[in-house]
């Protein structure tokens, strides 16, 4: 289902109008960053997760690629509930906000940054119940001293987009990437948890991956509603092959299981007994069900029309 509007510089644009030229520097050479958010849809309003972290996620990715402008998370807050009313959506929405340099096409390019927005339904995922086959990519995760992983940039995505295809062509759902240390690093769309023996671990945000959000949800709610602490370190890809449980965990993808990893399953199946828990208080979480994880919410009330 295609959008009708997209937000386009704080305004809203048909779908077919939102343009940015093809010598820009963000065509030439991949001089944009982005971020995703959910707004989850409940008693006819929508619930918008974490957006003011993502939004200050968003402004870290264009303070360190050297964009001179910053966005007010208040503001871009503002923009997305206006641009959800306007397409009269009625359901759980994927959100995704797009900075963009534009201008002459010079690597050295810092101002004249262009934001777009984008909303609509997620395809519903279908790996919830029989889990993801997992398989390690020959292709290294970037790292900190070549192209940072921690901003949220597109030219980080050919490293997963090679991956990706050679997961594919190998008959796997999902690549699994290590760092240059052959340790594990992420998925290129999630970051990765293991249970095993009892505790829970997932790589340290020195490992070559995203400071997701979700991840950070996801410690939290370990911590708040299952007293258990997540161990952050290196993780070794033979511990996968010896775990009980793994599973993945961003915004688009939530909390999705893993049924094997190199075409080894996992013991407990796929989802085990504490994925499954662990889903539930992340999704009680996101839909409101939760007071405790209030201050994560943000409520789009659909009963105001946009201005």
């Amino acid at each position: 289902m295609t959008s009708k509007y997209i937000m386009l510089n704080g305004k809203l644009v048909d779908y077919d109008d939102a343009k940015i030229h093809v010598l820009s520097p963000a065509v030439a050479y991949a001089t944009s960053v982005f971020e995703g958010l959910r707004a989850y849809y409940v008693n006819d309003r929508f619930l918008l997760f974490r957006g003011l972290e993502h939004f200050d996620r968003l402004n870290a990715s264009m303070r360190a690629l050297r964009f001179e402008e910053q966005f007010s998370p208040e503001d871009l807050t503002q923009q997305l509930a206006r641009l959800i009313q306007a397409n009269g959506w009625r359901q759980d929405v994927h959100a995704r906000v797009l900075v963009m340099m534009d201008g002459a096409t010079s690597m050295l390019s810092r101002g004249s940054a262009v934001i777009a927005m984008t909303a609509g339904p997620f395809a519903p995922n279908k790996y919830l119940e029989r889990g993801l086959k997992l398989g390690t990519s020959t292709w290294q995760r970037v790292q900190e001293s070549s192209q940072p992983p921690r901003i949220k940039g597109t030219a980080n995505y050919s490293n997963g987009r090679l991956a990706m295809i050679e997961a594919d062509e190998h008959g796997y759902d999902m690549p699994l990437m290590l760092t240059r240390h052959g340790t594990v690093s992420e998925t290129p769309v999630a970051s990765v948890f293991m249970i095993r023996r009892d505790k829970i671990f997932t790589p340290s945000v020195t490992e070559g991956i995203l400071e997701g959000i979700t991840r950070d949800s996801v410690i939290q709610l370990i911590a708040d509603e299952m007293g258990l602490a997540v161990n952050e370190r290196p993780i070794d890809r033979t511990e996968l092959y010896d775990a009980d449980e793994v599973f993945m965990c961003g915004t688009g993808w939530e909390i999705t299981p893993v049924a094997s990893i190199d075409n080894l399953a996992l013991r407990a199946g796929a989802p085990g007994p504490i994925t499954r828990e662990i889903t539930r208080h992340y999704m009680d979480a996101v839909r409101g069900a939760n007071p405790r994880y209030a201050g994560w919410i943000r409520e789009i009330d659909m009963a105001r029309q946009p201005a």
